[in-house]
């Protein structure tokens, strides 16, 4: 039988201090929430207690941030989509920013299990002033033990409706899109992180942005497969290819480091549970 959960989370500031409400249903839940850096900014770890998805599972996470409020939201492992025979396994994110929101989304992996069925959603909504900084990295098989994407299938979205979409569909049998040099290259790891902003960014701030992530991208180890770029005024997207998920995540920690202080001047001090 599908086993279902669903988690809502509700940000909303009341000087000085970002304060969570949240609710559940099923086997997700939020721990504490913490003030590492002051009042201002809550961080929050999700954690799903069955520690992945099989045929017909569902996760519904709603993410919904007040004026001038600040969270940061990450997981303490990966999220898994097993093997499946039949129905589809389904993760859905969606986040709601009202004017002058942030959030911070960093979730560690998602695993494409070889044989999984998989439908991984995230879409955004962002008033005026309102800016979100997120990421989404996905693994195909595991390759650290030998378990190839060798069947399966994953399709992905990322999504703020008429502003922004993208969208893919990875099968293990098109070997056209997994290895040739215009699809993954062989590569089993691709991530995207983006910067999404209510108010449209000025040329300049476009430009200082992509100046920063490309400097920092120059000499890390996945320079040659990652590139950023601004599809649109509102949306700065960095993408990578990588044979595993270590480099990527290193890759993305980073660059979240150098564009804190870019975007709103803040610090460099990581969630504590990604040095567990």
């Amino acid at each position: 039988m599908p086993w279902n959960a669903s988690l809502s989370l509700d940000y909303r500031f009341d000087a000085p201090r970002t304060l969570l409400r949240f609710a559940h249903d099923g086997p997700l839940r939020v721990l504490q929430s913490l003030y590492p850096e002051g009042n201002g900014i809550c961080h929050n770890v999700l954690v799903h207690p069955p520690g992945g998805l099989v045929e017909g599972d569902t996760l519904n996470i709603g993410v919904s941030v007040a004026p001038q409020a600040h969270a940061l939201v990450s997981t303490p492992g990966a999220t898994r989509f097993y093997k499946s025979t039949g129905q589809a396994a389904t993760q859905a994110v969606n986040l709601t920013l009202a004017e002058n929101a942030r959030l911070e989304w960093l979730p560690l992996e998602t695993i494409a299990y070889p044989g999984c069925q998989a439908v991984n959603q995230l879409h955004m909504d962002l008033a005026n002033g309102a800016e979100l900084l997120a990421w989404d990295v996905t693994a195909l098989g595991l390759p650290g033990a030998q378990q190839a994407f060798n069947t399966g299938h994953i399709n992905q979205t990322l999504h703020w409706p008429g502003v922004w979409r993208e969208q893919a569909h990875l099968s293990a049998a098109d070997t056209a899109l997994l290895d040739s040099p215009l699809g993954l290259a062989g590569q089993r790891c691709m991530g995207t992180l983006l910067l999404a902003c209510g108010t449209p960014m000025t040329t300049l701030r476009r430009e200082q942005l992509l100046e920063t992530v490309r400097a920092a991208v120059a000499h890390h180890p996945l320079a040659t497969t990652t590139g950023a770029t601004c599809p649109n005024e509102r949306v700065m997207v960095v993408r990578t290819l990588s044979p595993l998920v270590e480099p990527a995540m290193d890759l993305f920690k980073h660059l979240w480091a150098q564009l804190r202080p870019a975007i709103w001047g803040l610090g460099q001090r990581p969630p504590r549970i990604w040095g567990v």
